[in-house]
């Protein structure tokens, strides 16, 4: 037995390749973009080691050309789901007994396999099959997966050396149980970085899962699934089970031995799982563990000692890159009366320059949203903002979804703070902003805190430091991912570890230990040395 006490030493971020005209990395991905799309995969589950073809299949399309079909995915049954939760016990037994250290290799492995071998295949499955530019699938797939590999297994070294205080007489040690039990994790289509994450963090943990991916991500996710197999996973830690959500979710909440739920999705979903488990409590051996991150209406607040270009790009960046589905993303904003002008003609400017298009041009900076629902959604509050009395778009406002599923940058102005697009989530290129009297910059940031349910992210853009120190102080709890002076999107695994509070989850900090500890029951054992021989004690002596 290896009895070495292995410490890891901090990780660094995985570096972000530029794809710049002649790199190596951009002929590399050039050449499995076309050798992924001249291909049709067959993708089926994968249960306790095995792939599992039930003839049961959907298209796998992609976004911005919505008739090239890149795969096919085999659809789990009540049968299948079933098989999955056996699989997951049956693997825990034996997983739960590795050591924390042939965990983390394995996990390491598989950031090694990415970083060297498959980071071409990953980034262009997520390109085709989730509709990102060449950077947004390096900055997710590539490198965000190698953090939070990495990251991970660093900060399970911490947790298991962390140890409480024994005296000469008796030793006390804190033993990191994982959940007894099997965890569900329901992962959304918008990152791949997150998929991964939320099974390597409970697996990490000694858990095994059963994985329920989003429709939209299938190629990704099932390429994702192979590398850990190919790492030296056991077979049933992780249960690879696409497939309804209603069906797969009805079958896991019923179980027994339903140990926990790692979430990321909508925060309706999310408030359904949770109503649902409470439900079922007494049919649970132990509490579920509930963690979730979920919806965003994020902000940039502007003071006017701002610099109005910072706070253009932060917007286009912040609430148009990867079209705006990301919980983080800018998707309203309050802007003071004397920056208005300038800032809006760099918007119209620039943002009319944008055109969205197929992920295969490296030029475009947008593509397409994810489904034809996505798009319907968004032409909703669009179509809204066009017709309503209080409000006008400024820029974009076009769509077309004959090939892909294309809706423009749109900047909409609002008068009203409580306009529909200023409170509710798109998850769409769909910016709205209010402009508001310089001197009233304290009345507006308790607009900005008591507007929305959601405290995910958001941002402040000043140099004045009395301004800063305010915004912070008023939106202390409106964003559980501040910034300053940047825009509120970009989160680094170790770095700004993610997550909000109020509608946004459960703010458990993805990318940090506070995430690993919750896949944990811990159990303390004190071993006595020498134990008393007798009952009394010196205070009841009468001498």
């Amino acid at each position: 037995m290896n009895n070495a006490l292995y410490n890891f030493e901090r990780p660094k971020n995985e570096p972000v390749l530029s794809y710049a005209p002649g790199s190596p990395e951009r002929l590399c991905l050039k050449d499995e973009l076309d050798r992924q799309m001249a291909q049709v995969v067959d993708i089926p589950l994968v249960i306790g080691g095995k792939e599992i073809r039930t003839g049961k299949t959907q298209k796998v399309v992609m976004p911005h050309d919505h008739q090239h079909v890149l795969g096919h995915c085999h659809l789990a049954g009540e049968a299948e789901v079933k098989m999955a939760i056996d699989a997951a016990l049956a693997a825990r037994e034996i997983w739960a007994n590795f050591s924390w250290l042939d965990r983390t290799t394995i996990m390491l492995k598989a950031a090694d396999l990415i970083r060297r071998k498959y980071r071409p295949r990953i980034n262009a499955a997520t390109m085709l099959g989730q509709s990102k530019s060449a950077h947004q699938a390096e900055i997710d797939s590539a490198c965000e997966v190698i953090d939070f590999l990495t990251f991970n297994s660093y900060f399970c070294s911490k947790i298991y050396r962390d140890q409480p205080l024994s005296e000469m007489e008796n030793l006390n040690m804190l033993e990191y149980r994982p959940l007894e039990g099997f965890v569900f994790t329901v992962s959304p289509f918008n990152f791949t970085a997150i998929a991964a994450n939320l099974n390597v963090s409970p697996v990490l943990m000694g858990n095994t899962v059963v994985w329920k991916p989003a429709s939209t991500s299938l190629l990704s996710n099932y390429y994702l699934m192979k590398i850990f197999e190919e790492a030296g996973l056991p077979a049933g830690v992780i249960n690879f089970v696409p497939g309804s959500g209603s069906l797969i979710g009805n079958i896991v909440l019923e179980h027994p031995m339903l140990a926990g739920i790692h979430f990321t999705g909508s925060t309706g979903t999310f408030n359904h799982l949770w109503r649902k488990v409470g439900e079922n409590l007494n049919k649970y051996r132990s509490y579920p563990k509930m963690v979730g991150e979920t919806g965003g209406k994020d902000f940039i607040f502007v003071h006017s000692s701002a610099d109005y270009e910072s706070v253009g790009t932060a917007i286009i960046r912040g609430a148009f890159e990867y079209q705006g589905q990301k919980c983080s993303a800018a998707s309203r904003g309050y802007i003071p009366e004397s920056m208005w002008p300038d800032l809006k003609s760099m918007l119209q400017r620039e943002l009319s320059q944008v055109k969205p298009g197929n992920v295969t041009d490296f030029s475009n900076f947008m593509n397409a949203v994810i489904d034809q629902a996505s798009f319907d959604n968004i032409v909703r509050y669009i179509e809204h903002a066009r017709e309503a009395g209080n409000a006008e778009i400024i820029v974009g406002g076009g769509y077309d979804s004959s090939v892909g599923y294309f809706v423009e940058p749109t900047v909409i102005q609002t008068t009203d703070p409580h306009f529909l697009s200023m409170e509710e989530e798109i998850f769409g290129p769909v910016f709205t902003l209010l402009v508001y009297p310089d001197d009233q910059f304290e009345e507006y940031l308790n607009v900005c805190d008591q507007t929305s349910p959601y405290a995910l992210t958001g941002a402040i853009f000043a140099t004045d430091r009395q301004a800063i120190n305010k915004a912070h102080d008023v939106l202390r709890f409106a964003a559980g991912n501040f910034y300053i002076n940047d825009k509120p999107t970009g989160a680094v695994v170790g770095q700004q570890p993610f997550g909000g509070a109020r509608a946004s989850g459960t703010n458990d900090k993805a990318g940090s230990m506070l995430n690993l500890t919750r896949w944990t029951s811990p159990r303390i054992i004190k071993e006595t040395f020498l134990p008393p021989k007798v009952y009394t004690y010196p205070f009841m002596r009468e001498k």
